[in-house]
């Protein structure tokens, strides 16, 4: 059993840069994210290309804000033709996650922010699990379900816009997409009906590799928002790193406030599991005088209700802790985080 010790002075740190939290404004409107100030930059290089690319700084609010200025420009443009024939699944746009807790987290953030309830104008398809009406516009949905899709129409002809998100993570699936999308791109402009238009997007891609394979498409540079980090890293080797992870936290726990929020990262469900037993372990036998902590696992072999209390509100005077995969890493927003610890470790498959 990892007890958590009052001071573990191998554990020491080595900081790479010091900087405060204290001056950090949270974003309470989408019009303060800096994306928002190249809104008519992205609609004019969208509908002036048939595809295009666009690398996007994490934090910019590409994935959230992008489909809205589209949707609302095209919606502005050609306001009687949709409001006549508002068939269901007719001129959707969708954007694509390379998840499902993304493709929902997103979608549902995106509805709260037009007012509405997911499902509605926005709304999202995953596995097993669909939020989508006829007044559905913005679909988010994973790229496992687009290629299902492209199955039934390889042309993809309910779309009028795709957008291709967190293209750096070069999966089977994503990788299948791109040719199904280039093709069905290729097939609508020669037949002159029903145009369609591509967006691909990332914060760290090879974007000469993604435009050369799109007919030198166009790349648009969208500039991100930059808060202040403090960088610690061990300063001895770990044979353990889950050991030296736990004790990390526990020193994180006794000396921050508990409205911060602590983020672990480890490699799969069996460390997750037995990460998370062990912590509650610790807290709830009361031999180390802990505050409460809330532990919330969150990996890929989870039901979406159980992926979904991520983002819930933690009850006050209580820590909230989650112990995740990399799903954790990318397209999502957690509430209430302020520390991190990585292991260092990943699983990654390789062919």
């Amino acid at each position: 059993m990892v007890k958590a010790p009052p001071d573990h002075t191998p554990m020491t740190v080595d900081s790479q840069d010091s900087s405060s939290f204290e001056s950090m404004m949270p974003i309470t409107s989408p019009n303060q994210l800096p994306i928002h100030s190249m809104r008519k930059k992205i609609i004019q290089t969208v509908f002036n290309n048939d595809c295009c690319i666009f690398l996007g700084e994490t934090g910019c609010g590409k994935t959230t804000q992008i489909p809205r200025f589209l949707y609302e420009a095209r919606e502005k443009k050609f306001k009687s033709v949709l409001n006549k024939k508002p068939h269901r699944n007719k001129n959707l746009i969708c954007c694509t996650q390379p998840r499902r807790v993304a493709a929902i987290s997103v979608a549902e953030r995106v509805a709260s922010e037009v007012n509405q309830q997911c499902g509605q104008l926005v709304g999202y398809s995953v596995r097993f699990d669909e939020a989508v009406s006829r007044q559905t516009k913005i679909k988010y949905m994973t790229d496992g379900m687009l290629l299902r899709e492209a199955l039934l129409d390889p042309n993809l002809r309910q779309y009028s816009i795709i957008i291709l998100d967190e293209a750096h993570e070069r999966t089977l699936h994503t990788d299948l997409l791109f040719g199904i999308v280039k093709q069905a791109l290729e097939y609508r402009k020669k037949s002159k009906k029903n145009p369609l238009h591509v967006l691909v997007m990332s914060a760290t891609m090879n974007v000469d590799l993604f435009s050369n394979y799109f007919n030198q498409a166009p790349v648009l540079y969208l500039q991100g928002r930059q808060y202040p980090i403090d960088v610690f890293h061990v300063q001895e080797s770990q044979t353990d790193y889950i050991h030296a992870s736990l004790i990390t936290l526990f020193q994180i726990h006794r000396s921050k406030p508990l409205n911060e929020g602590i983020l672990i990262f480890l490699t799969g469900q069996d460390e997750i599991d037995s990460t998370c037993k062990t912590i509650k372990h610790i807290v709830a036998s009361g031999t180390e005088s802990l505050e409460p902590i809330l532990v919330l696992p969150l990996y890929a072999n989870m039901t979406t209700m159980n992926q979904m209390l991520v983002f819930k509100q933690t009850p006050m005077n209580i820590r909230k802790v989650i112990v995740s995969t990399n799903i954790g890493e990318t397209s999502i927003t957690i509430p209430g985080i302020r520390h991190v610890i990585d292991c260092g470790c990943v699983k990654i498959k390789t062919f």
